[in-house]
Order: C-alpha cells, then sequence, then structure tokens
C-alpha cells in the first residue's frame, strides 16, 4: 500500500458500525426502510436534493438525515435487495407518487449491469489509478493538491466540508458527491481515479460500479461529452445557504466543464449463466459483494460456509478506512450468520491473505 502521510484514512473518527443506524445486518436495513417508507413519495421528491449536512439526532435516520433514505450501505452489501425496497416502496404508494426514489433504486440496477457487461472498464480504472498514485511519489506539487483536497483544506468552503464529512462520517449526500467529484475535476483539476478512491475508500456504500461509474458520469466519459459542472448558485440553493457568499464561492468555481476524453471505447460484452452448484457436495463462499446467500437458487445443500473479509482490497494503493473494513466485516459476518442457519453447516471465516 501507498501511504501519503497527510491521507486521513488512518486518523479518522470510526464510525460506530454498532450503532442503530449503521448496524451492519439484514435486521437493521429492514428497520430503517420501515422508518423511511412513509416519506418516500412526494415528500421524498421534493426534498431529496438538499443537504443540510449531518445532522445531530441519530433518530433523524442516519448520519442524522431525514430527507433520504441512507440505505446505499445496506443495499451494497446485498443485505436488503433492490426489488425488497421497491415492493415495500409500493405497499404504501402508487408508482406515480414515488417514481423518483424508485428511481434512485434502479440506478444502482443499472450501473451494476453496465459495468457487469463491460469488466474492462474497472480494469483500465485500477491501472490508471496505480499510474496516479506513482505520480503522487514523483511531483510534489501533484501530490500537495491532493493532499489539500483529501484533508479538506483547499479553501473551497463546501468542498472542504464534505471532505472532512467523508471521513468522519463515511458518508456523502448523493447531491454533494456530484459536487464535489465535478470541483475534484474541474476546479482543482486532479486525475478523477484518485477521486473515486478516495470515495470507494471512505464510503460505506463504496461500490466499484456506483461510484466508478459515477465518477466518469461526472467528466464526460459515461455518457460521452455530457459532464456536470458544479455552480455556486445551485450549491447555495440546495445546501440552504450554509456555506456563505454564493457570489464568492462563484469565483473559485471552474465556469465550465470540458469532458475528459479517452482513446477507445469499452464494447458491451456477452454475458454467460454461472454454473449452477454441483451435484457433489460443495463449500459457499461469502465476500461483502453480497450478503443474501440464503436467497441463493442453489442446487442441494453446502456443506460449508466460508466468509472473507477482504474490503482491506478495495484500493490497490492506499489504506481503506477502519470504519468501512468494519462495517464491511459486519455485513460479512451477518450474511455467514444466516446461511449457517439456513443449510445447518459449519463456517470459517478468511481474509484476503489466507483466503
Amino acid at each position: 500500500m501507498t501511504t501519503i502521510a497527510t491521507d486521513p484514512a488512518m486518523d479518522a473518527p470510526a464510525v460506530d458500525s454498532d450503532a442503530p443506524a449503521w448496524r451492519p445486518t439484514r435486521e437493521a436495513a429492514f428497520e430503517r426502510l420501515e422508518a423511511f417508507v412513509p416519506s418516500a413519495g412526494r415528500e421524498y421528491a421534493a426534498r431529496r436534493n438538499t443537504d443540510t449536512g449531518p445532522g445531530a439526532d441519530p433518530q433523524s435516520g442516519p448520519n442524522g438525515r431525514d430527507n433520504v433514505s441512507c440505505l446505499s450501505p445496506w443495499l451494497r452489501h446485498r443485505l436488503i435487495l433492490e426489488e425488497e425496497v421497491v415492493a415495500r416502496t409500493l405497499q404504501s404508494h402508487s408508482l406515480n407518487g414515488a417514481e423518483k426514489f424508485i428511481a434512485e433504486v434502479f440506478w444502482r440496477t443499472y450501473f451494476k449491469g453496465w459495468l457487469e457487461h463491460r469488466p474492462e472498464v474497472w480494469s483500465v480504472y485500477l491501472s490508471d489509478l496505480q499510474a496516479q498514485a506513482a505520480r503522487l511519489e514523483k511531483y510534489n506539487d501533484v501530490a500537495n493538491d491532493y493532499a489539500a483536497a483529501i484533508n479538506g483544506e483547499t479553501g473551497i468552503a463546501p468542498f472542504d466540508a464534505w471532505a472532512r464529512e467523508l471521513v468522519e462520517t463515511n458518508y456523502l449526500h448523493n447531491h454533494a458527491r456530484m459536487w464535489f467529484a465535478s470541483i475534484w475535476i474541474f476546479t482543482l483539476r486532479l486525475p478523477w481515479q484518485l477521486g473515486a478512491d478516495f470515495f470507494l475508500r471512505h464510503l460505506l456504500d463504496g461500490d466499484p460500479a456506483s461510484n466508478t461509474l459515477s465518477w466518469r458520469w461526472v467528466g464526460g466519459l459515461h455518457t460521452k461529452g455530457k459532464t456536470y459542472l458544479a455552480r455556486a448558485s445551485n450549491i447555495a440553493k440546495f445546501t440552504d445557504g450554509r456555506f456563505g457568499d454564493a457570489e464568492r464561492l462563484g469565483w473559485q468555481l471552474a465556469n465550465d466543464a470540458p469532458p475528459l476524453e479517452e482513446d477507445f471505447d469499452f464494447e458491451k460484452g456477452t454475458l454467460t449463466l454461472p454454473d449452477p452448484a454441483p451435484d457433489a457436495p460443495y463449500l459457499l463462499l461469502i465476500t461483502e459483494e453480497d450478503g443474501y446467500a440464503e436467497g441463493l437458487r442453489l442446487r442441494g445443500r453446502p456443506v460449508h460456509v466460508a466468509s472473507t473479509h477482504a474490503s482491506d482490497a478495495r484500493s490497490p494503493v492506499f489504506d481503506v478506512s477502519d470504519a468501512v473494513m468494519a462495517f464491511s466485516r459486519g455485513c460479512v459476518d451477518d450474511a455467514a450468520a444466516r446461511a449457517v442457519e439456513k443449510f445447518d453447516c459449519a463456517h470459517t471465516s478468511l481474509d484476503s491473505e489466507n483466503l
């Protein structure tokens, strides 16, 4: 792992993954879903874009927020499924009333499927990330700019607040993620791969598909030529003006967003169905990618359940947040416990080194 002294990953206050808001269990996911469903209709549509910052009252929702679902950490680990969230929402709202919320759920499904058809996007990202990390070791000016960004020391008030919030709480409002990525790319002119890695290492819901493709979208690579420009007026409007003078902020931000370019296109591949479970005895391996093993359509029954704690490998070059690893481990442990109960077999826990 490459370590930069100013990288806050090692110094960030850990999120208590046993707290009610972020308990890494399927049970906690459904508790949060039930608490949010009454607001998933027109109220969500009216308030979803507002980022008032992390609140002090955890009863308002995870991270003190009550205007968004905050289900993403559980969805990312498949402790709760997209179809379960949509089905429960439609029990309380019409499709028209809950359209905005359901569309957000489907964005995750879309990104997962898009990357699954084009896995080279992830491979190229990892290669480019390592190259950009090497530049940090070689060029002091780039390293200093990167350190200022991840430590919240750029002088751009909202960006700095979001950088600190990400490290301290392991969550950001979706609108803040878009603004942050845009400022990172077009104002600070930092490599998008380093920003995507910063998110992936610190977000409880850090996901290779949603995270990577969202950064590519902001930069104009996902939808060729279409970029997202963070504007001071938009930030002031949807943060209730908590970052002060929008006019001053406007002078600090880039006023255009020329799309990033790459020399190749990623062609859509053909998926093949996974091999079915064999007739012979087999082992079931659980990772952070799927925490609902008891929902798999398996042939027969596994004779043993193994689970791996490999969230430390989210980044090939930098250290992953302790809080992220703790939450991911909790999700895997919860999934393994349910699988052991379901299949009535023994369990072995592995880490990325002995896998």
